[in-house]
């Protein structure tokens, strides 16, 4: 019994018209990711050296991004159920030759279709187990890594501190007493603290039981009052300071008769 027809294979397809390469190099890029999970495929092509994996690659992803967005499947669960390139038109050109010759030059098109569909429940199973353990594995070698790089550090502090004692001085070692005293001095900065809160908190309220006393207000009368004192208390300084200067002048007179 003959299988399905390409045009009548179940699964999500993507189709490339008119690729400018040959049938027989794209064939050799298809036939390396028949049958294979899609993120398998996209890493295979992504590091196989032929110039068609690239355009193998897009269609794949086209393919994957069909499948996700038109039938709601999950990216993880598809794998490459068919693919295959079909042979396109050719274009006929001519190059010439010597003694008067002409040779053809043929160039290939091409028509590639992929088509993914889900995995099967029991190759699912393996696959997702598989994955379960590669993640296992990386996280044990992970962790691993993380414990060995810790010890090579403390390894080399204690090397270093062997080597150079000075620069890493030992922890003074504290003994009960000194944390006795420590003690008793924490409890006596805490009383002295408590003590002189309680005294600012008494002066408050004794500043604000004390009756508030104003000013008196100063009258016309005291003002003039006040003026006329500063005023004789002025005129008292110059006649003190004008017989000062009297007397010093006469003074070297007296002196001259004395002589």
């Amino acid at each position: 019994m003959p299988g399905p027809k390409t045009n009548e294979r179940e699964g999500t397809r993507a189709v490339l018209h008119y690729a400018l390469v040959s049938p027989y190099k794209l064939r050799q890029v298809i036939d390396a990711i028949r049958n294979k999970p899609v993120h398998e495929a996209l890493d295979l092509l992504r590091f196989l050296e032929r110039s068609s994996a690239t355009i193998v690659a897009k269609v794949l992803q086209s393919a994957v991004a069909n499948a996700v967005n038109n039938d709601g499947m999950q990216a993880e669960e598809l794998f490459v159920s068919a693919c295959y390139v079909d042979e396109g038109p050719t274009q006929k050109r001519w190059r010439p030759r010597a003694r008067g010759r002409a040779t053809r030059i043929r160039k290939r098109s091409a028509h590639v279709t992929i088509i993914v569909s889900r995995l099967p429940e029991e190759r699912l199973e393996r696959l997702q187990a598989r994955r379960r353990a590669e993640n296992l594995a990386m996280r044990s070698r992970r962790v691993e890594a993380t414990r060995r790089a810790s010890a090579e550090s403390a390894e080399g502090q204690s090397r270093r501190e062997r080597r150079h004692p000075e620069a890493f001085p030992a922890p003074e070692e504290t003994t009960g007493e000194d944390e006795v005293a420590v003690a008793e001095d924490d409890a006596a900065v805490e009383d002295a603290t408590a003590t002189e809160d309680a005294t600012s908190a008494e002066d408050a309220a004794v500043t604000d039981d004390a009756p508030v006393t104003e000013d008196a207000p100063v009258t016309e009368d005291a003002e003039v009052t006040e003026e006329a004192a500063v005023t004789e208390d002025a005129s008292e300084t110059d006649e003190t300071s004008s017989a000062e200067a009297d007397t010093a002048a006469d003074a070297p007179g007296e002196q001259e008769k004395d002589s």
